[in-house]
């Protein structure tokens, strides 16, 4: 994976856990069911006691990375740029993925369907898949 990615770890500062639910609310229909499945799952897997410092340290990044520009989008533009966006919380996904419990996952999934119908829920399935992103 040797993708340029932004330099998402200067945004730690920009993250908080109210801001992260009330702009991934707000984005979600918008962002698809995919990036707001990575992004629940990131910040859930925040909560557990199960991973490491650094682990935290690099969903902080990427969390604070998606969020900090939906503070100057306003909600009638459609949102640009989200492509990154899901490349870097699918990179720290990969990272991750082997310290996240599957509590994380269904509760993640679960959340999914107060935005989304199951049609919409499935396309989670090809989060990793290279070429469908």
């Amino acid at each position: 994976m040797s993708m340029n990615l932004p330099d998402f770890m200067s945004y730690s500062n920009k993250f908080t856990n109210s801001d992260f639910v009330e702009k991934i609310s707000r984005i979600a229909k918008r962002a698809g069911a995919k990036l707001v499945y990575a992004a629940l799952v990131l910040y859930y897997t925040l909560q557990s006691d199960k991973i490491s410092v650094k682990d935290k340290a690099i969903i902080i990044g990427a969390l604070g990375y998606l969020i900090s520009p939906l503070d100057v989008i306003p909600d009638a533009i459609p949102i640009a740029g989200l492509g990154d966006d899901l490349a870097v919380l699918v990179y720290v996904l990969n990272k991750v993925w082997g310290n996240i419990s599957d509590e994380v996952k269904d509760k993640a999934k679960a959340k999914l369907s107060k935005w989304f119908d199951e049609d919409e829920i499935a396309e989670i399935d090809t989060l990793f898949d290279k070429d469908k992103q």
